[in-house]
């Protein structure tokens, strides 16, 4: 998709004809919509000023679900939307998005009652509509958790949501939308908005960050789409517009599976504060999370992304300590962390955790806005704003509420690779499954050390999948930078050989971006930052 010369080829037609629509930010909000734009036949571009999914959309908590902590603070209408989208994205997009068991503990201590809870769960399987929860006893519980607490565990209660990866959703979109006639290009800020006589928008002014070159261009388009996602406010200032975001942190840590075993998911309540949170199954590892804290304007200033705090990483080993006590988790047992900011759109909720999820769509002099929302609810959002924008500049053109996103494709059968491992890389690539098995060196259908992922997926991301940097294939492509101890400092030399052979590094290129690499990781992804 993104082959050798794609950048150029991009740049190079960014002035030679007027976009129906230009998106800016590569997240999942702003993919959703670039995708429906270019299913429709429009002419669709999409920039982002770092790398696709480098926000919010490779930082969440990884479900593709209802929000079962948003129906406890009575957002029943995001719960409902939510539950509902999840619902498509299981048919759709099954392999990438697939369905997780979860189990919600009862303890004393929470001084909820358990009809409360059940007729919470009850609530969620009708908004689906499905029916596929049940009540668990304290002996049910313990035998799916080893090490659970059993003191004061009262009952259980099981239900379902899914599970995915969330940068390979917002690279499967773009990449169907790619397919369809789109252009996307990352390595792309936007330096200016583009203003006609009539004081409406006219397109956007880009530059080159990728340093490949100091390359300018001013994309002409009808229809201009603010996705920035958490950013929002800073492209609506050029408008003169008042800020209307509320910039939320939520972190995670993650764990090696042998050392908080799990394989259902777990929806559990903070000791200190009663927050919902999880602990979920994830690509090989357990994930815990997640907090809910305001981010602080000068934390942006100074670092380029956001982290894990101290406090943050102490809540929640606050929490791993009352619900396994036996197990004695502590710093050194975690791969990694991992921290993203929340687009929320703050009406005076009394604390970060009651701000509402509900998503907006805002037309400024011609600047179509869409904030707030959840990754669930990207194909929604994608819709809603679409249809603002051809309103605003008059283009007829219908667009359905059902519109596909996801292109549904046979896997092949294959000798060589197991159902669960075709069925997995075919979620992941979709399309570009056929080349990327035809594209595998000898030993490239092995599993990297005790992760689901295989080698050719390095491969293939390095090759086709638009990555500039090495914290662009390890943090975003494919996962390593999370998954393995380290970093992956122990499978670097691998990953070396096939980055410089695909991406035509030089020693002293591979030098540049694995220093840069180590430098990041260890200042926004180590267990112990800092």
């Amino acid at each position: 998709m993104w082959k050798k010369g794609w950048r150029d080829a991009v740049w190079a037609n960014l002035e030679a004809q007027e976009w129906d629509v230009a998106v800016v930010g590569g997240g999942i909000s702003g993919a959703g919509v670039f995708r429906a734009a270019a299913a429709l036949g429009l002419q669709a571009l999409l920039v982002e000023g770092a790398d696709f999914a480098f926000g919010t959309s490779s930082r969440s908590s990884k479900l593709a679900h209802g929000g079962f902590r948003y129906l406890y603070n009575r957002q029943y209408g995001v719960t409902f939307e939510s539950v509902r989208q999840r619902e498509r994205l299981l048919q759709e997009a099954r392999g990438l998005i697939e369905p997780l068991a979860f189990v919600l503990p009862n303890y004393q201590s929470y001084h909820i009652p358990s009809f409360f809870l059940r007729a919470g769960v009850f609530v969620y399987d009708l908004m689906a509509p499905r029916w596929d929860h049940q009540h668990l006893t304290p002996e049910d519980v313990a035998r799916r958790f080893p090490g659970l607490k059993s003191e004061g565990l009262l009952t259980g209660f099981h239900y379902k949501d899914a599970v995915l990866d969330d940068a390979r959703l917002v690279l499967r979109v773009l990449r169907e939308g790619v397919m369809d006639g789109g252009a996307a290009l990352n390595y792309a800020r936007v330096e200016k908005l583009l203003k006609g006589r009539d004081g409406r928008m006219r397109g956007i002014a880009v530059g080159d960050t990728c340093g490949e070159g100091s390359r300018t261009a001013e994309a002409r388009a009808k229809v201009v789409v603010n996705a920035t996602g958490p950013w929002t406010d800073e492209l609506r200032a050029e408008l003169g517009a008042p800020g209307r975001l509320h910039k939320q942190r939520g972190s995670h840590i993650l764990f090696p599976r042998e050392r908080l075993p799990v394989s259902e998911a777990l929806t559990f309540f903070h000791p200190t504060d009663r927050r919902a949170m999880f602990v979920i199954p994830w690509e090989g590892t357990t994930l815990v999370g997640t907090t809910d804290i305001d981010h602080a304007p000068e934390l942006e200033h100074n670092h380029a992304e956001p982290f894990a705090s101290g406090d943050e990483i102490d809540y929640i080993y606050r929490a791993l300590e009352f619900l396994f006590p036996d197990l004695r988790l502590c710093e050194g047992d975690a791969l990694s962390t991992f921290s993203g900011l929340r687009p929320t759109i703050y009406m005076g909720a009394e604390t970060p955790s009651s701000v509402s999820r509900a998503h907006q769509v805002w037309n400024e002099d011609g600047l179509i806005t869409i904030s707030g929302g959840k990754l669930t609810t990207f194909r929604l959002m994608a819709i809603q704003t679409l249809r603002a924008g051809l309103a605003e500049a008059g283009i007829v053109k219908k667009v359905p509420s059902k519109l596909r996103f996801i292109h549904t494709k046979v896997a092949a059968a294959s000798d060589t690779l197991s159902l669960n491992d075709l069925a997995y890389l075919h979620g992941r690539h979709g399309e570009a499954l056929d080349v990327l098995l035809q594209s595998a060196r000898e030993g490239e259908f092995e599993h990297i050390e005790t992760l689901p992922n295989l080698w050719v997926e390095v491969r293939q991301a390095a090759r086709a999948e638009g990555v500039i940097h090495l914290d662009d294939l390890l943090l975003r492509r494919v996962r390593l930078g999370l998954l393995l101890p380290e970093g992956g400092r122990g499978v670097m030399a691998r990953v070396r050989t096939i980055a410089q052979e695909e991406l035509g590094w030089d020693d002293r290129r591979w030098q540049k971006e694995e220093a840069a690499y180590w430098q990041t990781w260890k200042k926004y992804y180590s267990p112990t930052p800092g």
